[in-house]
């Protein structure tokens, strides 16, 4: 099932994964779980277009589908991440209804957008021939907005309304950080934003993801405030996973060497 039949389906949950990890190996183990789509990041990661590819089809044999966070909305970034067979494309930073119907215009060919053809790499990912790629795939590409600055939220019903925009996130680190209290989540010009936003995500049926989660009560909160997409960062996780195993190794001093790099006295 390709993603955008999930997210037209209602009451399907989509579980998603940022990779901030440049590497073919780690999407693939990820791609290997069941999880519904990995977001490959080039907006703050080191992935260049060799890697990009690489990890594009590291996800082949799964029901896993690609997406690509591009570092803005320039057609030629979005059309090199759709040609290397991205399913679909995550847009940092939109603000307007203007812009968000430039992105699905990048995406779209003509007539109705302005994607230059040259699927002579993504056909082999959709499992397609050259020229069956434009009718089979051309319109199964799946368009997110990234919800992060105070302009944003003002135009959030008419962004919402836009012809082609299939999903949306709530990118909470940006979106304080331009409301003046970068990392406070808690603070109430962010609740009052995000408030905002899960309203008209609801009005407007849209599919929308909203902060990290990791664990099940993080999962279930998130779903029970309207939201259809969770979302885990591999880099963070992978982290949090190793630091917990070095706190057990820690955990009893007699077990381990001083500071100074001595044994402890008995």
């Amino acid at each position: 099932m390709k993603l955008k039949e999930k997210l037209a389906n209602p009451i399907y949950k989509i579980c998603s994964e940022l990779c901030v990890i440049p590497s073919a190996t780690v999407t693939q183990a990820l791609a290997s779980t069941g999880i519904d789509c990995l977001i490959i990041d080039q907006e703050h990661a080191a992935t260049n277009p060799e890697t990009l590819h690489a990890m594009i089809a590291a996800t082949q044999g799964t029901d896993c589908a690609p997406l690509v966070r591009v570092i803005d909305h320039n057609t030629a970034n979005v059309k090199l991440a759709l040609d290397l067979g991205a399913e679909g494309i995550v847009f940092p930073l939109v603000r307007t209804p203007e812009e968000a119907a430039h992105c699905v215009a990048t995406m779209r060919y003509p007539p109705k957008g302005v994607r230059g053809w040259g699927a002579f790499v993504a056909h082999s990912r959709w499992g397609t021939s050259v020229p069956e790629y434009l009718p089979e795939c051309g319109e199964k590409t799946v368009c997110c907005l990234l919800i992060e600055t105070p302009e944003a939220v003002e135009n959030i019903d008419a962004i919402f309304a836009t012809d082609g925009v299939d999903m949306a996130v709530v990118a909470l680190f940006d979106l304080s950080t331009t409301l003046g209290v970068s990392g406070q989540f808690e603070h109430p010009k962010v609740l009052e934003a995000v408030d905002t936003i899960e309203k008209a995500a609801q009005r407007a049926e849209m599919p929308l993801g909203g902060p990290f989660a990791s664990t099940k009560s993080e999962v279930d909160a998130l779903f029970a405030r309207g939201y259809r997409i969770v979302a885990g960062v591999d880099l963070l996780q992978l982290k949090g996973i190793v630091a917990n195993l070095v706190a057990s190794v820690r955990s009893d001093p007699e077990d381990n060497l001083t500071e100074s790099g001595e044994a402890p006295s008995q």
